[in-house]
């Protein structure tokens, strides 16, 4: 079952031939994480939205408020067979008309779902090697801050990973300096300093990095910071993890020849569940 425009139904029949977001990538999306029927930081999660679309001038619906917009998600889940928990997605993306110059800035929505496994966030204390991935990078702008669906340098470096064994790889910017890894934001703790990139670094404005670094500000004797990371400071740190919205927390347990411990990880994610259950 699908969301298609606010109707619950089995099919879109969008022609992909004259579909934009197909056609020229030119659509914004969020993914959402759904618990007990509810849509976890929706607040944030529908003004990054909202902000998105007007930077890629892609004209928001009247229509279209916060409510709205989880009264959709929710009709949506309650069209699917029952989970205490699921990922859902919502996609805008410009009508149909023009190249690259669209005909209209009015848009279309799709939301879609599936349900996922764990209802609370855990910490995966399994091996989580990474490494970086050097082919292409991410450029420091503020297209590279959004959920578009130009996701090609994710895709490249998600085989690369697969090809040579890693689970994941942490992604360089113009700058080489790290910016996050291909699907979430990265975090460095050495020694009581708590680092993430900054957004003016082209990292994703995460809903989840939000989250941390509010959370982490709460942790007494913990210095948060956001600053450029390079490859060398990596090795010298004590732990590195991975945040996004549906994982919660990833450790990583090795780079290179460099393994991490997951305390301040585990911290968090405590923190993060207490948030959860009593919000």
């Amino acid at each position: 079952m699908i969301n298609y425009n606010g109707s619950i139904v089995t099919e879109t029949y969008i022609s992909i031939h004259q579909n934009r977001a197909f056609l020229y990538g030119d659509a914004i999306f969020e993914t959402l994480k759904v618990l007990d029927n509810k849509v976890l930081f929706l607040e944030d999660h529908y003004f990054r939205l909202m902000a998105s679309l007007r930077i890629v001038r892609i004209e928001i619906p009247m229509n279209f408020t916060l409510e709205y917009m989880e009264e959709q998600v929710i009709n949506l889940i309650n069209a699917l067979p029952p989970a205490a928990s699921f990922r859902a997605r919502i996609t805008f993306f410009r009508k149909e008309g023009g190249r690259y110059l669209p005909l209209t800035n009015d848009a279309e929505f799709i939301v879609t779902a599936e349900a996922i496994d764990t209802p609370l966030y855990t910490l995966n204390t399994a091996a989580y090697e990474v490494e970086l991935f050097k082919d292409y990078y991410v450029t420091k702008q503020l297209l590279s801050t959004l959920k578009s669906i130009n996701k090609m340098v994710q895709i490249t470096g998600s085989i690369f990973a697969n090809e040579n064994g890693y689970n994941n790889c942490l992604l360089i910017n113009d700058d080489k300096n790290v910016v996050e890894a291909l699907q979430g934001n990265l975090f460095m703790l050495t020694g009581n300093k708590l680092v993430t990139p900054p957004l003016s670094d082209g990292c994703l404005n995460g809903i989840m990095r939000k989250q941390i670094l509010a959370l982490a500000a709460k942790v007494e004797g913990l210095e948060i910071t956001e600053a450029s990371i390079s490859p060398f400071d990596l090795q010298k740190a004590d732990e590195l993890f991975i945040t996004n919205v549906i994982t919660g927390i990833q450790p990583v347990t090795k780079y290179r020849k460099k393994e991490f411990g997951n305390a301040t990880a585990a911290e968090l994610l405590k923190r993060l569940n207490a948030k959860i259950r009593f919000s």
